[in-house]
This record gives C-alpha cells, sequence and structure tokens, in this order.
C-alpha cells in the first residue's frame, strides 16, 4: 500500500479516474492549482493527495460554477484555514499539557473546540 502523498499514478491513470482529459490536468499544473511529482525522464506522477485536491477542483468548477482564479483562491484560504487548525491544535495540546501538570488554575483551565463554517452572504 503508498502513502497518501507518495507520487505512483501517471497522467493517463489520473485522467482515467477523474474522468477528465489529460489536457485538463496539465492546465491544473499551468494555473499552479496542482504540482505532481516529476520522474528523472519528466513524466508526471501524481499522489492519492494530488487526486483529491484535483476532486475539489472539479467540484468547485462543474458543480459550484467557479473559475480556476477563484479555485485558487479558495485553496489558498483552505490551506491557510489548515495550518491554523493546526496551530489552534497544538496550542490546546499545549494548554492541556499545562491543565495536567497543574500550572493552569482550574478556574481557567478550560479547552474548547469550534468548528468554523464559511457562510456566503449575497445581496
Amino acid at each position: 500500500m503508498h502513502s497518501y502523498d507518495e507520487p505512483v499514478y501517471l497522467i493517463s491513470v489520473v485522467a482515467t479516474i477523474l474522468e477528465i482529459h489529460p489536457q485538463t490536468l496539465r492546465q491544473y499544473e499551468r494555473e499552479g492549482l496542482v504540482e505532481p511529482s516529476r520522474t528523472q525522464g519528466r513524466m508526471r506522477l501524481y499522489s492519492q493527495r494530488d487526486i483529491d485536491k484535483m476532486k475539489l477542483i472539479l467540484r468547485l468548477t462543474r458543480q459550484m460554477g467557479v473559475n480556476l482564479a477563484g479555485v485558487d483562491i479558495v485553496l489558498q484560504l483552505k490551506e491557510k484555514m489548515d495550518e491554523m487548525q493546526e496551530e489552534i491544535d497544538g496550542l490546546r495540546n499545549e494548554l492541556s499539557k499545562a491543565n495536567r501538570n497543574g500550572s493552569v488554575h482550574s478556574s481557567k483551565a478550560i479547552v474548547t473546540k469550534n468548528n468554523y463554517d464559511v457562510i456566503i452572504f449575497e445581496k
């Protein structure tokens, strides 16, 4: 079994999996939306993470009507949110450790988990 980030799929296989033309994958690469790995012979190799990212791109463009510039913005925002969530999780872990060590008074030792929703308002 391959890891989630291991590049193992050729462009023809990915195109078949996603039911799109290989040229579409090349366009996504030109637009900077996905960066497949390359073999020494310059063949593109995609990981499962790349495939999942392209599924998101296809969902945004086909079902939600987002253009590729908008997709780029959405992907950047998603990446930033993921980074912030990792930082929040790390801070929660530090606070939990401090709580267990008795470093923080019990009245101030509250760790909560928040979920964030993106809401789009129409005028």
